[in-house]
């Protein structure tokens, strides 16, 4: 069933917008009305990442008459792999700035409204209520909830995109959606996944290509809400597997037992970023990365032990470190491998994983076993700044 335009037609397209968007125009479906839709629509797309960049360029080829674009960070250079939006010119700089000044080179006449800041409850509400459609592509569960909460709270729909590896999800969330037929990402995750079961991108990789995949179709579902074209993916999930190169969808049904969303929280509390377990282990039993030089340099060398996979393993390596994957570790397949006459040093690439083993190593009686702080990252950055990071 298809829903009810979400946006009235804007003032007359000019002769330039005619021509820019005549491929649209001459679509029974969309014609002027619904190019006059588009340029009347304000957008706010959460993150100018993996997901955003894409999603952005189109929606400004488009013709989106207002886009938003929040995002706090700068542009990397692991990000360039994916992030299409950036260039090498851009490494630095804010993402924000980047994405504006890319989507000026594409399409002048949209209007790009900058918010540089993490999006945070105090103010997610009132930012929301500005624009028609949210777009969410960010890349942890804590602002995901966040995002579907204030989305729920300002009464919009938010078109929510989430990659890993090869694989892809899309679907459309809008609690106040005309027939009944209002669904949201608590239906979906009506608990946040247990803290550190979920790798970021950053720990488990992405595809690069994957974000355009996923991202043309939050693009295209973003377009059907404003002009009330088709069958929106509201109260469905689309699943991608770029492997097997399959599509599906799958029926997402309302939680009976869902609780009404009234406020926001704390969502970094709500989701956690590792376990309780994890977190009372790591208490006096985190090594700085100069506290590993010196005991490695010292006449009792600790037995170091990587818990990263073995891709990981062979980008870097802190020398003489052993790599047992964290699996391993929690199962308890590899205790037999673990020295038991030398203290135990584990690090991961930023310390999540480690101290998910070192907790678990605690459990089993290596009482003086420490983890480092910050992982691999830490050590490159403050004792190795030659070593290859990723």
């Amino acid at each position: 069933m298809s829903l009810p335009p979400l946006v009235a037609p804007s003032a007359e397209l000019s002769r330039d917008e005619v021509a820019r968007y005549s491929r649209h125009l001459i679509i029974p479906d969309v014609g002027v009305t619904g190019q006059r839709r588009l340029k009347n629509a304000r957008v706010l797309v959460l993150g100018a990442g993996g997901l955003g960049s894409p999603t952005l360029l189109y929606l400004a080829a488009a013709g989106v008459g207002t886009i938003g674009i929040i995002d706090f960070d700068t542009v990397d250079e692991s990000n360039l792999q994916r992030q299409v939006i950036h260039g090498v010119a851009d490494l630095g700089r804010p993402k924000t700035h980047s994405a504006r000044d890319s989507i000026a080179a594409v399409n002048p006449l949209v209007d790009v409204v900058v918010h540089d800041q993490r999006l945070e409850a105090a103010d997610a509400v009132e930012l929301f209520a500005d624009y028609d459609v949210i777009v969410d592509g960010a890349d942890n569960f804590a602002t995901r909830y966040l995002c579907n909460d204030a989305a729920v709270l300002a009464r919009k729909p938010v078109v929510w995109g989430s990659i890993f590896r090869f694989d892809g999800q899309v679907s459309v969330f809008w609690q106040n959606a005309p027939d009944g037929r209002g669904r949201n990402l608590r239906d979906l995750y009506p608990q946040a996944p247990p803290p550190g079961s979920v790798p970021s991108c950053a720990e488990g990789g992405v595809l690069g290509v994957l974000c355009a995949s996923i991202g043309s179709i939050m693009a295209t579902e973003t377009v059907k809400l404003i002009c009330g074209l088709g069958d929106s993916l509201l109260g469905r999930l689309m699943v991608y597997d770029a492997l097997a190169m399959t599509y599906r969808t799958v029926r997402l049904e309302r939680d009976p037992a869902g609780a009404q969303i009234t406020e926001l929280i704390d969502y970094d509390d709500f989701c956690g970023v590792v376990s309780d377990d994890a977190a009372a282990a790591a208490v006096g039993a985190t090594w700085t990365a100069r506290e590993l030089r010196d005991a490695l340099d010292g006449p009792a060398a600790p037995a170091v032990i990587d818990v990263r996979e073995p891709v990981e393993f062979e980008i870097n390596r802190i020398d003489g470190a052993t790599l047992i994957p964290l699996d391993d570790v929690l199962s308890g397949r590899a205790l037999g491998d673990i020295p038991h006459d030398r203290r135990i040093v584990l690090y991961c690439k930023t310390g999540v994983r480690s101290a998910q083993a070192l907790a678990a190593l605690r459990r089993e009686g290596f009482a003086d076993a420490v983890h480092l702080g910050g992982g691999i990252a830490s050590w490159a950055a403050t004792v190795d700044p030659t070593m290859p990071v990723y």
